[in-house]
């Protein structure tokens, strides 16, 4: 999606909102003569550099701090996410005011769907029992499951979602999609059902149990949080994997625990948890066929760079007053609540 921009009135201060890290070459925003300013600040300095700054850059790929800073927010007119999903940035100021926020969709919609696929691969071929043989020095022989044929559903219709479809059917698997708005035929889907259990229409109480994978790539929303809680567990196959790359509190975590150990689905890959780290003390790091990864499903050599190179695209635009790239619609957007 793209908006033509509103004009701006020079000069234009920009904020760059990093954690650790600085974004790679950022020295060029520095030495744009179109900026009068270029202020970095992190997470606890935010409010004081903030005042007089027309645009920011959230390097800081999670932070909830331009929540707190926002009264300092007098002159802000645009806010680039490095990130795709922006429930970070979605509170009542924002989604109530004026200023335009744009993403980084596009850079990681076929990382995630190459991620996705090697966990399906991993499933199914059992290559975790098979790592842990090899380290315990035991030539154990198994039989493991096709991949092609097997059924999988993907929860979020978006770009990563519909990278997701494409790549499993690439491998011959069978892929409909959840979403908002059920419909009947569909390029990457051909199906695509209601993401919702609360609905006398067909929706995801009929389309888990077709299930051999479920894939969470949705936003997260307040119609999305705590989506996969027990009554969704108790609907899938008690064979069926479920594979969350979306955010972490897509998934009812106190749910998915017992949900497990009674066995009612086999397994599940979670590159996202609802604390990041995911806690030490979690039951879900030692649970046989759980696969846990540090949120990195999209991050591929490079991808930091791609980041930057999209921003600067986005930051041309906005100087020169040209429509923006990826666009947020706020109010589709909106996470209400802690």
């Amino acid at each position: 999606m793209t908006s033509a921009n509103p004009p701006h009135t020079d000069p234009v201060n920009l904020v760059v909102l990093h954690g650790d890290d600085l974004p790679p070459g950022g020295e060029r925003f520095d030495a744009d003569p179109r900026l009068a300013s270029v202020r970095h600040a992190t997470a606890d300095t935010l409010g004081e550099v903030l005042p007089g700054a027309q645009a920011l850059f959230v390097w800081d790929l999670f932070s909830e701090a331009l929540k707190a800073a926002w009264p300092k927010a007098d002159s802000l007119r645009w806010v680039h996410a490095a990130t795709a999903g922006v429930d970070n940035l979605m509170f009542d100021a924002m989604v109530g005011g004026d200023v335009v926020v744009t993403n980084s969709r596009g850079v990681f919609d076929q990382p995630m769907a190459e991620y996705v696929l090697g966990l399906v691969i991993s499933f199914a071929k059992d290559l975790p029992t098979t790592l842990d043989l090899q380290r315990r020095r035991e030539w154990h022989h198994r039989e493991t499951e096709r991949v092609g044929g097997r059924h999988a559903l993907v929860i979020g219709t978006g770009p990563i979602g519909r990278a997701i479809a494409r790549q499993l059917r690439a491998v011959g698997m069978s892929v409909e999609g959840a979403g908002r708005t059920a419909r009947p035929e569909d390029p990457d889907f051909g199906t695509v059902v209601e993401a919702s259990l609360d609905t006398a229409a067909p929706g995801l109480a009929e389309a888990l149990p077709r299930a051999d994978y479920v894939v969470l790539a949705a936003p997260l929303t307040a119609a999305t949080r705590n989506l996969a809680d027990a009554a969704f567990f108790a609907h899938m196959r008690d064979t069926a994997r479920l594979i969350n790359v979306g955010r972490g509190r897509l998934v009812d975590e106190d749910a998915l625990v017992p949900a497990l150990r009674a066995q009612e689905l086999r397994g599940a890959a979670l590159d996202v948890a609802v604390t990041e780290p995911l806690p030490a003390d979690s039951p879900l790091w030692d649970m046989p066929g759980v696969v846990v990864s540090p949120h990195m499903s999209g991050d591929v050599v490079g991808w930091r760079d791609e980041l930057v190179d999209l921003f600067a695209d986005n930051l041309d635009r906005f100087l020169n007053e040209g429509p923006l790239l990826n666009v947020v619609d706020k109010t589709r957007g909106y996470v209400s609540g802690p």
